[in-house]
């Protein structure tokens, strides 16, 4: 077969039209559907349902995509390993994490990161969804379970709880809670527990949600529950590695948690001489030491 017509095939399915992979080509619609017309001839088969909508893969399209797309992925793979050296860390890296961690502790930490290797472009894709690492739909991921793939590399970071926070404003004129069914007399900032989160945080916001709060402010992320809970909104539901980046964090009940979460760093196998994921584990792995320190426990 043709490369370049396959290049052009798998920029085309992944698209789903010939406008907008030939914007991605730098190709006239017109050259891109050339090109796809002789791929189509030469094998003697249709690889798209052509509608005014745009293009829908038929079987066999389907079929020589996920052939193109293993192609592209075994090609990104060669491109990284010819990228890296021993003596720099340059190049792109997609990490994928949850909102909560990603945005919480990890952001804030990159400046240290970025110090050392200053022309590392990261891509910090920050979702509930558990992304692919071996088709690449991510380099490296921080998630909150350990990965079911048995070709991934993982290594156990933490555990963390949720925990109940407020801050000693909000106490001070709300009034401390001393038992939980007097959370019936404050405000509750949580996550909904519809929307996707770790489960032991859900199962926690379910049974404090049985108490009858007063009042309730429910947010899609730890990044707004931590938000209102700052500004004196109420109780929030917040995850234990925040108080020491935020000690203004009280913790209202010494009692009152979820079960542990574990936190695992992991990627995919075939990656584990990249530079790029070499100093990224290792970074992390450093910070998530510190952090622990900081709470007199041991790395």
């Amino acid at each position: 077969m043709d490369w370049d017509k396959l290049r052009i095939f798998h920029a085309v399915a992944d698209a789903g039209s010939l406008t907008h992979a030939g914007d991605s080509l730098n190709l006239s619609q017109s050259a891109v559907s050339r090109q796809i017309r002789g791929l189509e001839d030469q094998l003697g088969i249709s690889l798209f349902h052509r509608h005014a909508r745009g293009l829908i893969l038929t079987e066999q399209g389907e079929l020589l995509f996920e052939a193109t797309a293993e192609m592209a992925r075994k090609l990104d793979i060669a491109e990284a390993r010819m990228r890296d050296s021993e003596e720099q860390v340059v190049g792109e890296l997609r990490v994928t994490a949850t909102t909560g961690f990603g945005t919480l502790w990890l952001v804030p930490r990159l400046t240290k990161l970025y110090s050392m290797y200053p022309d590392l472009k990261i891509n910090l894709i920050l979702e509930e969804r558990v992304l692919d690492l071996p088709m690449r739909e991510a380099d490296m991921a921080i998630r909150m379970k350990e990965p079911s793939q048995s070709d991934l590399i993982r290594r156990r970071l933490l555990n963390i709880r949720m925990r109940l926070y407020a801050t000693r404003q909000y106490l001070s004129q709300a009034g401390r809670p001393l038992t939980v069914p007097d959370l019936s007399r404050h405000r509750i900032i949580c996550q909904d527990p519809t929307v996707p989160q770790v489960t032991a945080g859900k199962l926690l916001v379910q049974q404090l949600l049985e108490t009858s709060p007063r009042s309730l402010l429910m947010v899609n992320n730890y990044f707004g529950v931590l938000q209102a809970v700052l500004n004196n909104v109420g109780i929030g539901v917040l995850p234990d590695y925040l108080t020491v980046d935020f000690p203004q964090l009280v913790r209202v009940f010494d009692d009152v948690e979820s079960a542990d979460v574990p936190v695992f760093l992991a990627f995919p196998e075939e990656l584990r001489s990249s530079r790029r994921i070499i100093v990224f584990r290792d970074f992390v792995v450093d910070e998530i030491q510190a952090y622990r320190r900081s709470l007199g426990t041991q790395p």
